[in-house]
């Protein structure tokens, strides 16, 4: 693939070091420019590449969608933050005709994480003695909280509970990031927790989420495509 990156940060350079590693081409990097440019010269810049991969920051993930749908490029939003705008960016997508994936956490492992999550909360559905909590820990430059991969483990949790699920937050030092779901009764406490032992694993599905969408028309969630994603590269 011929990838364009928006933001080229530590999750952008780690990108583009992977993309490598797997034969793809970064055809072209936007960094902290891209704010200033215009819609239609975003556009024209992406016009050379395959795909584009946005990890950059929330307030400029509307524009970087549109530009991407107008170029004809579909867009994987690696970027956080900015889930109060999914629908306008979801109408921007579909006004263009093009192809967005977007995800709190492109971690296969996470992905993996959510499902024994959802199964969990299932088991204890019935149990009023056990009460559910998340916890996230990340390092302090993360500026949203609760994470956003914290807030989805939240909404599969509280939906197959069907009640309330307090969420906890730490932003100190370096944690790439720390993930925990628990049940705690009188008697005693579950948890189950992912731990990130750095961002590759991000970067990763990032790229898994890219070869995917190539070809398609459309906003997906990666959560919500996984499995099919999965069973796709699988019969490659």
């Amino acid at each position: 693939m011929k990838i364009g990156l928006i933001g080229y940060g530590a999750m952008g350079r780690l990108v583009a070091d992977l993309a490598a590693t797997k034969g793809h081409e970064i055809a072209l990097t936007i960094d902290v420019d891209g704010a200033e440019r215009s819609v239609d010269d975003l556009a024209a810049a992406l016009g050379s590449c395959n795909v584009a991969i946005d990890f950059s920051i929330a307030d400029a993930v509307a524009k970087n969608a549109e530009s991407s749908a107008r170029a004809g490029v579909p867009l994987v939003v690696g970027t956080t933050g900015w889930q109060s705008q999914v629908d306008h960016v979801r109408d921007l997508v579909q006004e263009h005709d093009g192809a967005l994936i977007y995800g709190a956490n492109f971690s296969v492992g996470v992905q993996v994480f959510y499902r024994i999550a959802a199964r969990a909360a299932e088991l204890f559905r019935d149990l009023d003695s056990y009460d559910p909590f998340v916890e996230e820990a990340h390092h302090k430059r993360k500026r949203d909280a609760p994470s956003g991969t914290a807030a989805h483990l939240h909404k599969i949790v509280a939906e197959k509970l069907g009640r309330e699920v307090p969420v906890s937050s730490t932003r100190a030092g370096y944690i790439p990031g720390t993930h925990c779901l628990g049940f705690d009764s009188a008697a005693d406490q579950i948890t189950l927790t992912h731990t990130a032992r750095s961002r590759e694993g991000f970067a990763a599905g990032a790229l898994i989420a890219a070869q995917w969408i190539v070809g398609r028309k459309g906003v997906y969630e990666f959560s919500e495509v996984f499995d099919e994603i999965v069973s796709d590269l699988r019969s490659v």
